[in-house]
């Protein structure tokens, strides 16, 4: 295909992965270390909602880099704004020195950021060190040592996030002692909570179980409160399954964090840039965070992160924290150009409306096939869980990962989530079209593999 021509189909034109993609996959095998490499996607050009594979293959997204091209592919504007940078300066060491796109970047988030205004932000590389960022933020601001984390959580893979990590038991093996001092108690799941309660039907009551949980049986019996420094907390849980909680539940938690003078800190880090239907998922929450965690969509897949904190709560003095290339000149051009973008081209709206659409088309999925035992989402941030049997609510990962392969022999994209979810995260700008070719791909790669 010629560089500049725009993908707007899927194209099959060899077996999966073809010749090319296969060799690369071999080569990848040989000099890169062992991560999380999930479908034997061999990319090498992108444009919308659509990948081009190195053997002319293109793929429908459905991931959005897990949740990081929330604009979609290629975007002009984002495209000159970076170029722009690079022909000037792309790099100074924004946390010794001064520059003006730095100031402007974090001006524009805060402008987006629910509640006051009165705000900072310090700058990182990836959302693990963002939450590494937000820690240290609460344990100098309190002077206090410990945390409450949620069990289904994940923050990252570095050795304070992943103290909060909770999704999976292999995150952790071989890397004890992670950093101490970190409860986890049960997430308002409404689908399946040891509470035995349907939070779907009763909501109040689940939320209450968690907080009564909380109170009961962590701060009066074995962590004392008064050495909690905060409570760390994802709006919707991602890797962990895309746990949607109760409307008021971080509500009820924050205001217990208050009450004993801890903080309350949300890890936005995939649900944030307008994937929720909200420019952040607190919004929906009704909560204003002591501080809050970005990475992934703020600057649309050039590398950043940032810890955002009310003001009050800001380092006392210089050098409790910084590092290298947070604030790095492209990436703050990249981000103040997907902001722009996600205002000018209402891609909250869109993600709102759209999220509608899918959510509906999930639903009717899950009518015609009761091994979909749980549909689920905010805007653009859906998920279905797998199970055995709806009475049981057992996950089923083997359908879950054969529907995801099969979808991507079809020219759709997917990943995974939690133990049997499949979560669906395109692009902000997707089109009902699109997503109506999605749910064929997808309702035949689960007739295929029932």
């Amino acid at each position: 295909m010629e560089e500049n021509k725009m993908l707007k189909k899927i194209v099959i034109n060899t077996e999966l992965p073809g010749p090319k993609a296969r060799e690369i996959i071999n080569m990848d095998s040989k000099f890169l270390a062992t991560s999380t490499k999930s479908l034997p996607v061999v990319a090498c050009r992108a444009s919308d909602c659509y990948i081009e594979d190195v053997d002319g293959n293109v793929f429908l997204d459905f991931s959005s880099g897990i949740s990081t091209s929330n604009i979609g592919y290629s975007n002009s504007h984002l495209i000159s704004a970076v170029e722009d940078q690079m022909h000037k300066m792309w790099h100074f060491a924004g946390t010794d020195f001064y520059y003006k796109i730095q100031v402007d970047a974090a001006e524009a988030l805060i402008n987006v950021m629910p509640g006051s205004r009165d705000k900072k932000v310090f700058f990182t590389n990836s959302g693990t060190e963002s939450n590494e960022a937000s820690i240290k933020f609460a344990k100098s601001f309190t002077k206090r040592p410990q945390f409450i984390g949620f069990i289904g959580g994940f923050h990252g893979r570095t050795m304070g996030s992943l103290a909060f990590t909770a999704s999976k038991a292999t995150h952790h093996e071989y890397f004890y002692p992670e950093m101490p001092g970190v409860h986890h108690i049960p997430f308002a799941d409404p689908y399946r909570n040891p509470f035995g309660i349907d939070g779907y039907e009763d909501p109040e009551n689940l939320t209450g179980a968690v907080v009564g949980y909380l109170k009961d049986y962590v701060l009066d019996r074995y962590v004392p409160a008064e050495s909690v420094a905060g409570i760390l907390a994802e709006p919707i849980q991602g890797e962990g399954g895309y746990i949607v909680p109760p409307k008021y539940f971080h509500k009820r938690m924050m205001e217990l964090a208050h009450e004993y003078g801890m903080l309350y800190i949300m890890d936005e880090v995939q649900t944030g840039f307008g994937r929720t239907g909200y420019f952040f998922a607190s919004e929906y929450f009704g909560i204003d965070p002591d501080i809050m965690s970005l990475a992934k969509s703020i600057a649309s897949g050039i590398p950043m992160g940032a810890s955002i904190v009310k003001s009050k709560y800001d380092f006392e003095k210089s050098g409790l924290h910084s590092n290298t290339f947070g604030g790095n000149m492209l990436a703050c051009a990249a981000s103040i150009a997907t902001i722009d973008e996600i205002k000018s081209k209402k891609m909250v709206e869109n993600s709102n409306k759209m999220g509608f659409y899918l959510n509906k088309r999930l639903r009717e999925l899950q009518e015609k096939y009761p091994s979909i035992g749980d549909v689920r989402g905010l805007g653009l941030m859906q998920a279905i869980d797998f199970v055995m049997d709806a009475k049981s609510k057992k996950y089923n990962k083997k359908l879950r990962d054969n529907v995801i392969e099969s979808s991507f022999k079809k020219g759709l994209i997917l990943l995974g989530a939690g133990e049997s979810a499949i979560r669906f995260i395109p692009p902000l700008i997707i089109r009902e079209e699109q997503i109506n070719d999605a749910m064929e791909i997808l309702d035949n790669s689960i007739k295929e593999n029932l």
